[in-house]
Order: C-alpha cells, then sequence, then structure tokens
C-alpha cells in the first residue's frame, strides 16, 4: 500500500508511476485521496478542539461549583454536554473519512522503479540477457506432453478423473524428477544463505491482504468458504506474513528465508497451445526465496536474488533469458520485476520459469513490518523469487534433453534422481 506521505509530497511522481502501470484514471483517483487526507486532518483537528474545550469546562465546573457560581456551572454544564455531543459526530465522520481513504489507498498498485522500461504487453518487456546454447534436437524430437505419454511419467488424465484438469499425477521416474528438483533447488538456497522455511499451504485474509493477492487476485485463489481459508498461490505469502506486525531490530537483518511449498492457482480464463501440459497448471510445486532487506541495500539484494536463479539455470544447463518487465506487465504489487525465461526446444518458444521482485514499503506498509533504529521506526523493503518452480523447467529438461534412446538427467540432477536417463 502507498504511503499518504509519499503521495503528498511526490504527487506529480505518483501520477506519473500509475500512469506507467496503466491504471485507469490515476489523476482523478489521487486528487480524491489527497482531498480525503485534507478532510480528514480538518476533522481530526477539529475534533481535537472539541476534546479540549471539553475537558477544559469540565475542570472548571469544580471550582465554579466550590465558588458557589451554581448558574455559571449550569451553563457550563451543558456547553460540555454539546461539546461531548459534537465530539461523538465528529468521531463518527472520522471513522468514515478513514474507512472511505483506507478503501481508496487499497487500489492503488505500487508505483515503478525509475528502470522500468515503459510498455504495456509482454512484447515490450526488455531483454537485459541471454545465456546458453540453444539444443539441436532430433528431427523426430517430441514436445513434453507427447514424451510424457510415451515414457509413462506423467498422467494428466489420471489427474482429471481424481481432481480435474491441471492437477497431474507423477509416476515413477516422474515423481523422483520432481522430488530431485526439490531437493535439489532448496539445497541451493540453502547453501547461499537462506533458511528453510515449511509454512502452511493455507492462509487467512489478513495474510493475503498483507503481501497484496486481496482483494487483487481475490477471483484466483482457491477458496475454502466454510473456514474462510484460501489455497496459497506462491510460498510468498505466508513466509512474508511470518513478519507481520512485526517491529525488527537492525542487527536481525538481513532476512533470507525459502521454501517449498505446492501451489494453487485458478487460473480462470487461460486455454490455448501455450497453456498446454506443463505449460500452466493449478496444482504446482515451488521452491520460493523471500528477502526483508534495509531500503538501501534492496536493489543490490534483487540483483543477487536474480544471480541466484541464473546460477541454478546454469548448473540444470537450461539456455535461458533475463528480461526486465515493463510497467504494464508487472504485478500489481511491485516497484521492479525480472522474469527468467527458459528455452523450450520442442515448442520453438521461451518459457517463463522465475519472476524475482522487489516490492519497496508496498508491502510493509499493508503488513505493518517495520525496523526500530536510533528510536525510530522505519518500514522495510520485502522482496521474493521463484527459486524455481518446477512445471516449465521439468518441461525443458524432458525437450532439450531427448534424444533418439531416452531423455538424459542433467548431470548436477543425478546424485538427486539416483538414475542418468528416463527410458
Amino acid at each position: 500500500m502507498l504511503q499518504i506521505q509519499q503521495i503528498k509530497e511526490n504527487k506529480a511522481t505518483t501520477i506519473e508511476g500509475l500512469q506507467r502501470k496503466y491504471f485507469k484514471d490515476a489523476e482523478e483517483i489521487v486528487e480524491k485521496v489527497l482531498a480525503l487526507d485534507e478532510k480528514r486532518r480538518e476533522t481530526q483537528v477539529e475534533l481535537d478542539t472539541t476534546l479540549a474545550k471539553s475537558n477544559a469546562l469540565a475542570k472548571e465546573i469544580g471550582g465554579l461549583m466550590k465558588a458557589g457560581k451554581k448558574e455559571e456551572a449550569e451553563v457550563a454544564k451543558a456547553e460540555t454536554s454539546t461539546l461531548k455531543t459534537r465530539s461523538k459526530e465528529l468521531e463518527e465522520v472520522l471513522r468514515n473519512i478513514e474507512t472511505e481513504l483506507y478503501e481508496v489507498l487499497v487500489t492503488l498498485p505500487n508505483l515503478p522503479h525509475s528502470s522500468v522500461p515503459a510498455g504495456k504487453t509482454p512484447e515490450e518487456n526488455e531483454v537485459v540477457l541471454e545465456n546458453g546454447v540453444i539444443p539441436t534436437l532430433p528431427e523426430n524430437a517430441q514436445p513434453h506432453w507427447d514424451l510424457i505419454k510415451k515414457y509413462d511419467i506423467i498422467d494428466f488424465e489420471l489427474g482429471n478423473k481424481i481432481t480435474g484438469a491441471g492437477f497431474p499425477v507423477y509416476k515413477g521416474k516422474g515423481a523422483r524428477i520432481q522430488r530431485a528438483l526439490i531437493n535439489f533447488f532448496l539445497d541451493e538456497a540453502i547453501n547461499a544463505g537462506y533458511t528453510e522455511i515449511q509454512p502452511p499451504i493455507l492462509i487467512n485474509k489478513e495474510s493475503g491482504f498483507g503481501t497484496g493477492q486481496l482483494p487483487d487476485k481475490d477471483g484466483q485463489m482457491y477458496h475454502a468458504t466454510e473456514d474462510d481459508l484460501f489455497l496459497i498461490p506462491t510460498a510468498e505469502v505466508p513466509i512474508t506474513n511470518m513478519y507481520r506486525d512485526v517491529i525488527l531490530q537492525e542487527t536481525d537483518l538481513p532476512i533470507k528465508n525459502a521454501g517449498y511449498t505446492p501451489c494453487f492457482r485458478r487460473e480462470a480464463g487461460s486455454w490455448g497451445a501455450h497453456v498446454r501440459g506443463l505449460n500452466r497448471l493449478h496444482q504446482f510445486d515451488k521452491i520460493e526465496i523471500v528477502r526483508i532487506e534495509k531500503p538501501e541495500n534492496s536493489y543490490a539484494a534483487l540483483e543477487e536474488m536474480s544471480l541466484h536463479v541464473q546460477s541454478i539455470l546454469q548448473k540444470l544447463e537450461l539456455p535461458y533469458r533475463v528480461l526486465r518487465l515493463c510497467g504494464g506487465d508487472m504485478s500489481f504489487t511491485s516497484a521492479l520485476t525480472y522474469d527468467m525465461e527458459v528455452w523450450s526446444a520442442a515448442q520453438g518458444r521461451w518459457l517463463e520459469v522465475s519472476s524475482v521482485s522487489n516490492f519497496e514499503t508496498y508491502q510493509a506498509n499493508r503488513l505493518k513490518l517495520r525496523m526500530k533504529t536510533e528510536g525510530k521506526s522505519q518500514l522495510l523493503h520485502t522482496l521474493n523469487g521463484s527459486a524455481l518452480a518446477l512445471p516449465r523447467i521439468l518441461a525443458a529438461i524432458l525437450e532439450n534433453n531427448q534424444t533418439e534412446t531416452g531423455i538424459k538427467i542433467p548431470k548436477v540432477l543425478v546424485p538427486y534422481c539416483g538414475f542418468e536417463e528416463i527410458a
């Protein structure tokens, strides 16, 4: 959530930033926020003045009674009664203004960092770098959705029978490579200094609001209505919410956590060849890295997180590229996002496998996550990234490493899998 002071002091920059994210009626909404804040402050001043007068008169009444000035005391009592009535009215007005202001503020997305390129669509994202060699496949190469049937390692039809579309069943070596990837990714995170966390996979509304999934992505999450809980779309939500309503000390920072969870996304309205097979699922596995940093260190941390994800892709020998997302393709809460994409040789296209983002103070303001330093408290910066999501990584491994006789397992995964080839 944006801070009122930030909007007041940087009105033009705020409007420009919202427009770069293609937020509708940015100027009108900012003016409304500032008008409501001014009305709130005026009402607060009037309330404080009214209460001060009422308190002063209450003290005078006792003195007047002692002095025998009963008539003056009665007049003061009547005025006190009027002031108390007025103060209750003002308290109600103030509550309504604060509620309206809050409801407007939570609709505002985060402002993009100055380095975010202009643009509205994925095609306008900036390619930062490319790495690796595009593999040459045999003539009879197949996409992963055919390979998984050929080698009987993932069964979409069985998952559809059990649950529905988008919930595959991993079998045999398919299940083992899933477990291998999870353990490999977690080991890489731990070796990079992250603390492993195993969080709940159901969250309450407060947690969903804290990291910005609610109300923005309400319709994209699975909702257990009986208990009013939501299945997590990413481990970012429970791990970041560990620090909701927390005041940290400077010595606590930086905080680096990593967690494996299954993730659940409704992905309403998704269809077509680009979401076939493992390209888009309702349930998938992912390792998330989450950091809490002092504001002056957060962008160096973001670059470090990007390099961490890239190092994993390099060890898996997957060709990849890094994109800096344009304003219109960024998430509601992000100030700057890097996407990592791997090359899918059989599909002949890039597949997104990771997003690494800096949210600056946006989530921290919702979470009330602060640091105390020199007797003062300040909001911290939160960051997170996929390191990594499994489905498209597995799709690229299967497609890029297929041979005439089987699918070769990347060398780094062999100790985790216990086999060198799927045949």
